[in-house]
């Protein structure tokens, strides 16, 4: 089993929709492409900012299928395959790994409360059933649950396949007992973060990256700031990470978050629909009027 290595800034990609809340595949492609000419280096299809909670299984296949295609080998591309239903995991999965998927992402179960053994299984489960990398994708505010680092240490002993970990959680010492516990397992474990307040310390830990919805809108500030780290170029990197910091509070504004991503990829030029699928709802004059005050304070 070839196992793929996973690092850098891969961006929580937006699913977009046209005004009648259907795929707009010429949307999507031109999101990609913008991504993709920014330097980032992957894509992460399907998790919570690409809206995978509003389509149904058949709408999730299509579309794991189109960003494959469309991609086409351009940049790894990372599947969201989560569900609460250890089967849906599974099948979908699978059909990640036949369409061509270089690895699936996949959620904590969420909505009834699972012991550890049972969240060991899940994963199991999933791991078991492709050849491919996973990843676990830990959200405990959206999920209710947390995946404890000795838990996620145990599934990367006795499954070599589960390679790594979106971890969107808002705490410092958890990512770092992720570098430390978790990668004395595998080496190679990848640690990424959700969030863009946290990059510069989990590289300074030795972590692998970020997976964030900001970096839809601003690719040149999350890869910038990787990538000046990586170059001893710690100034620069700091001055990215301040501006990311202004633009992290669009984080705070709780469901319309995915709402104001999508408009604020309108309001930086990049040609694409911002609608969204209800129960969500589209911004208003005043939540534009928001991402254009933290752009100006954020200098863009």
């Amino acid at each position: 089993m070839m196992i793929k290595q996973f690092r850098g800034i891969i961006p929580a990609m937006l699913t977009v929709f046209d005004e009648e809340g259907l795929l707009d595949w010429a949307g999507n492609q031109r999101l990609i492409d913008f991504l993709i000419s920014n330097g980032v280096h992957g894509i992460f299809a399907l998790g919570t900012s690409g809206e995978f909670s509003n389509l149904n299984l058949e709408e999730r296949k299509q579309f794991a299928e189109f960003i494959v295609k469309y991609i086409n080998k351009r940049v790894p591309v990372l599947i969201g395959t989560g569900s609460t239903n250890t089967r849906e995991a599974c099948e979908f999965s699978r059909y990640a790994q036949e369409v061509g998927a270089d690895a699936v992402t996949v959620v904590v179960p969420y909505y009834i409360p699972l012991a550890e053994r049972e969240l060991y299984n899940h994963y199991a489960q999933v791991a078991g059933a492709v050849d491919i990398p996973v990843l676990i994708y830990n959200y405990p505010a959206l999920t209710g649950q947390n995946m404890p680092v000795s838990l996620i240490a145990r599934l990367a002993k006795d499954f070599p396949n589960i390679i790594g970990i979106k971890a969107t959680i808002d705490s410092v010492s958890y990512l770092r007992e992720l570098v430390y516990e978790v990668k004395k397992i595998n080496p190679n474990f990848a640690v990424f973060t959700g969030l863009e307040d946290h990059l510069l310390n989990l590289l300074a830990l030795g972590g692998d990256g970020a997976m964030t919805a900001i970096t839809n809108f601003a690719p040149q500030l999350v890869v910038g700031e990787y990538n000046s780290y990586l170059e001893g170029n710690y100034e620069k990197s700091k001055q990215f990470a301040k501006q990311l910091g202004v633009l992290s509070r669009i984080y705070n504004t709780g469901s319309a978050m995915i709402a104001m991503t999508k408009e604020a990829c309108r309001l930086r030029g990049i040609d694409i629909n911002s609608s969204v699928r209800l129960p969500l709802l589209p911004v208003g004059p005043k939540e534009v009027d928001q991402i254009r005050q933290l752009f100006k304070e954020a200098g863009l």
